[in-house]
């Protein structure tokens, strides 16, 4: 049995934004083949905790995608997610991945250059202001409307996001000790890491994970509990200083009501 209780985090390196590591990969691609091939949020819940590996296309990765400043040829450097809304066009990040929206895109799916979903435009964000006023790490959540870039080799072929890939339901007031899957970039690496682990509070607002090599680009990569949304990755210490520990803000009221006026159902 693969124990559930997390490592100590060691001491601090650099921050998240700056880091980079190679990867390793534990799981070979033709097992995880197998238990992407359905198209069930949480199909990767079956495999082994605290691993990282690969996660192939599916409903799960397909939703998930880098953020590129100023356009696709210029590296990422965070992770953003499609969540469920009335317009079908909201994504998921961390707030400190949005300081400059205006030169943001994000590519839903993307793999080794290739932007199967084409490239979307932020055109709103929606940020607490205990974030923008003090960039408190319990408000370090943020919500994007998109819109598909027009023309050129990486113009969507939806309308909308949601239409294109699907969304996360979002959902607040976890418990204790929930197992999480986290789906991320990191910023050396074109294909998406998976990683599923159990989680403990480090305090009454932050979640913490056990989960090797998410290093530099993975802030902002969703925290799913049963196929749903429940936080991103960021919050405490921008969501780590070393790969194998990652951070969550609890989803709460404060977030749970920003992401309704970003979905247009509150």
């Amino acid at each position: 049995m693969i124990p559930r209780t997390l490592p100590l985090p060691r001491a601090a390196g650099r921050a998240r934004a700056r880091t980079g590591r190679p990867v390793r990969i534990a799981l070979a691609l033709a097992a995880m083949a197998a238990l992407l091939s359905v198209d069930a949020p949480d199909a990767t819940a079956r495999t082994p905790l605290g691993v990282t590996a690969w996660a192939l296309p599916g409903a799960v990765a397909d939703r998930v995608g880098p953020l590129f400043a100023g356009g696709l040829a210029g590296g990422h450097f965070c992770t953003a997610a499609v969540v469920r809304s009335a317009g079908r066009d909201v994504i998921a990040t961390a707030a400190h991945c949005l300081d400059s929206p205006g030169t943001t895109l994000f590519a839903p799916g993307y793999r080794e250059g290739a932007a199967p979903y084409g490239a979307w435009r932020l055109t709103g964000v929606y940020v607490s202001p205990a974030w923008t006023d003090g960039e408190d790490p319990d408000a370090d959540i943020a919500f994007a409307t998109v819109a598909p870039v027009g023309g050129g080799e990486h113009a969507a072929v939806e309308d909308a996001v949601e239409d294109a890939v699907g969304g996360f339901p979002v959902k607040g007031g976890q418990v204790d000790r929930a197992a999480v899957t986290v789906v991320g970039y990191p910023r050396d690496r074109d294909a998406p890491l998976r990683c599923a682990n159990g989680t403990d509070l480090v305090s009454a607002t932050q979640r913490r994970i056990g989960c090797p090599d998410l290093s530099g680009g993975t802030s902002g990569s969703p925290w799913l509990v049963d196929g749903a949304l429940t936080g991103v990755l960021g919050g405490h210490e921008g969501g780590g200083t070393v790969p194998e520990v990652s951070y969550s803000a609890v989803l709460g009221d404060g977030a749970v009501q920003l992401y309704r006026r970003a979905a247009g159902t509150g």
